[in-house]
């Protein structure tokens, strides 16, 4: 699959795959900015693209960013749906007890593409019963 990809900013990187196996690409940062701790801020990638219709692109935290620094994404995963064409944006947050700095080129996020079921969705008056029934958060897993 080919994603066109349409560069907003001069300093815009084109994304990449770090390994053959990698399932996501990173996306990095425009701009340099300080996300306090406890604080969120809205990070420019300078990237707009077009994805095929029936897929869909999720952003995702990096891992090591989550687990050095206690950065992620605030929404994950992000959509970004086929039918938008704007600049792809992530919302992080920093968790930490430090503030976080953040240079323009820096790996921010990363992208991974899925492919979609679209489902219909049908209204009934009840649904059939099950072992868990409407146990919900936690309620699996118990002894």
């Amino acid at each position: 699959m080919k994603i066109r990809l349409l560069k907003l900013h001069p300093n815009a990187v084109i994304p990449a795959y770090q390994s053959a196996g990698a399932a996501g690409f990173d996306l990095c940062c425009v701009e340099s900015l300080e996300i306090p701790p406890l604080g969120r801020a809205l990070v420019s990638t300078g990237l707009a693209l077009a994805l095929e219709e029936g897929y869909e692109l999720q952003i995702r935290p990096r891992s090591g960013l989550a687990l050095k620094h206690g950065i992620t994404v605030l929404n994950t995963p992000g959509t970004v749906d086929s039918d938008y064409r704007g600049e792809i944006k992530v919302i992080l947050i920093n968790l930490g007890a430090e503030s976080f700095s953040i240079q323009a080129g820096d790996r921010i996020a990363q992208g991974v593409v899925s492919r979609l079921s679209i489902a219909e969705l049908c209204e009934v008056e009840s649904l059939d019963e099950t072992a868990r029934g409407a146990g919900g958060f936690g309620s699996t897993g118990k002894s």
